[in-house]
């Protein structure tokens, strides 16, 4: 199977993920121009009703460039769609996103139809979130169009199964979009993701060191000066396992070495103990990666990382060749 004719625009094979907080419409804007898909979580628009005018702004600045760059348009971009159970929030986004005919939405913890099927009405695609071949197939069989393989070492709620595994065995069954994360910081690791058999790289932390990332300074920063080794997996902040900064919780006074494991049933995305802020807050101090930030040696736009991971995944196009 062929990707769908709204990846055609692409300048690298690659998909920007949302990220909580991180993820604006500034950011989502400059990846689409510089040739990836841009995203972000609805629940970063707060309060609910700005999702409107952000898909505005994103939908009325891609078509003027595209308008005054017909041979090189935009890539499309995506919004990410939390659909577990605690997001109160998730009707009204996805009929926000219905109304803006979003090209892409992406969905996590959880598959349900009517959400595939909402995104379906008007001829947009959904990308499901997955750590293992079992969600996979449920995904695919409530009707999502493909499949983000969260391996190990992603940022965020990341997975704990080697890509190579994971990957292999989804391909046995499953011939449509196949995207891959997991500590994917520079152009070599999306052409891997390729031979492997993924269709396209999902890429999120490398972005956070960005000029147009909504993250405070300090974290760009930590970005750029942390590795893999920095990083700890655990489910104490959402019940589900992520990946975390060491010197962020230490900086807050947190002993990682301490950490507890939270209840997962106790999870909320939109909101903590009343306030939609509040959910926001807890996460100014606390920051997340994926284990491919060794790649980041500087805070720069996005057009400038994106142009990186390019001339990145030519090289190694090239060494293929010369092997």
């Amino acid at each position: 199977m062929t990707l769908p004719a709204l990846f055609d625009n692409l300048r690298l094979p690659a998909v920007a993920s949302p990220m909580f907080i991180i993820s604006n419409p500034q950011m989502v804007i400059a990846q689409c121009k510089a040739g990836i898909v841009g995203s972000f979580p609805a629940l970063n628009a707060r309060p609910q009703e700005t999702l409107d005018d952000w898909l505005t702004k994103i939908g009325q600045e891609l078509d003027a460039y595209n308008q005054a760059n017909p041979d090189q348009p935009a890539a499309p971009y995506a919004v990410n769609q939390i659909v577990h159970r605690s997001n109160a929030r998730l009707m009204a986004d996805l009929e926000v996103c219905v109304q803006h005919k979003a090209p892409i939405v992406i969905t996590s913890l959880g598959a349900r139809e009517e959400v595939n099927e909402a995104v379906h009405s008007y001829g947009g695609i959904v990308l499901h979130d997955i750590i293992n071949n079992k969600f996979a197939k449920k995904a695919i069989e409530k009707g999502a169009d493909g499949l983000i393989a969260v391996a190990a070492g992603a940022g965020g709620h990341a997975g704990v199964q080697s890509p190579l595994a994971l990957i292999s065995e989804i391909r046995e069954w499953f011939d449509g979009p196949l995207l891959l994360s997991g500590a994917i910081g520079n152009g070599s690791s999306i052409l891997a993701a390729q031979a492997m058999g993924a269709d396209l790289g999902y890429i999120g932390s490398a972005f956070i060191a960005s000029h147009e990332a909504n993250a405070a300074p300090d974290y760009k920063q930590m970005i750029v000066d942390c590795a893999a080794d920095d990083i700890i997996y655990t489910d104490r902040f959402t019940g589900v396992n992520g990946n975390y900064l060491i010197p962020s919780l230490i900086a807050s006074g947190i002993d990682p070495r301490r950490l507890a494991h939270q209840d997962r049933h106790k999870m909320d995305f939109a909101k903590t103990d009343g306030s939609e802020e509040d959910s926001a807050k807890a996460w100014k101090s606390i920051w997340g990666s994926g284990q491919g930030i060794g790649a980041v040696k500087s805070v720069e736009p996005v057009a400038n990382i994106v142009a990186r991971l390019c001339e990145e995944y030519q090289a190694a196009k090239e060494r293929l060749v010369a092997l």
